[in-house]
């Protein structure tokens, strides 16, 4: 099978959403898993590979993250760093975020050829992560008026119950009442929201809107932990 992606229609650079197929490792990691897992490392060598070279990514230069849930954003380099956003004016260096409910993001902005990739989960979305992405993105030289943001697969409200508490802080730290129904809450929402707080356009903002609850994905809700991870990348 082939390496099987999703791509967004208005970054108009190399990236893709990668889904859970088209790598070699076996159930139930099967089979495009990028790690976070118990899986053999030389299987999730070769599925990062494969993929990266299957979209003309050097796989040999990316910058990824351990990501800890929390909203700092870093300038990539090439290997691990821990924080749970990237960005770059690097050409040809791909930025790496993995997945299994939480939402990437990438974001690009053309014109001043600066991108970056976002890791939001509830405490990042919380944080406000794409915010702090784009920030961190105009301190590299990129204009606001000109970034695109594109969201990928992740949790939808309907598969995502959370506590009161969490849906209160959601409140407190100033979201509106449409990103919650009871206690189930939507971080799509959540992530649009932060994205037209800062000022970016509708027509420069995308979601995929698909559940990681298909089967096309991994989801570590739905599989109660024992699953594999997706990712999300990004280059120019």
């Amino acid at each position: 099978m082939n390496v099987s992606f999703l791509t967004s229609p208005i970054l108009q650079t190399p990236h893709a959403f990668f889904t859970r197929h088209g790598g070699v490792s076996p159930a139930p990691y099967g089979s495009l898993n990028f790690g976070g897992t118990e899986d053999d490392p030389e299987n999730i060598r070769i599925n990062r590979e494969r993929a990266l070279t299957a979209i003309g990514m050097n796989p040999h230069n990316v910058a990824r993250l351990n990501q800890v849930h929390g909203g700092d954003v870093l300038v990539g380099k090439n290997g691990s760093q821990t924080g749970d956003a990237l960005v770059t004016n690097e050409s040809g260096l791909a930025l790496a975020i993995g997945a299994a409910d939480c939402y990437p993001i990438l974001f690009h902005d053309p014109v001043n050829n600066v991108i970056g990739a976002a890791h939001a989960g509830w405490k990042g979305t919380l944080a406000r992560i794409a915010k702090n992405t784009i920030e961190k993105m105009i301190d590299l030289g990129a204009e606001r008026a000109e970034i695109r943001a594109s969201i990928g697969q992740g949790i939808c409200r309907n598969n995502y119950e959370v506590s009161a508490e969490v849906i209160q802080q959601f409140l407190s730290a100033g979201f509106p009442d449409s990103i919650h129904s009871g206690r189930y809450l939507d971080l799509l929402a959540a992530n649009q929201f932060v994205l037209s707080e800062c000022g970016i356009s509708n027509e420069h903002t995308w979601s995929l809107n698909r559940c990681t609850s298909e089967n096309d994905f991994f989801s570590y809700r739905r599989d109660n932990g024992k699953t594999g991870r997706m990712w999300a990348v990004i280059s120019q």
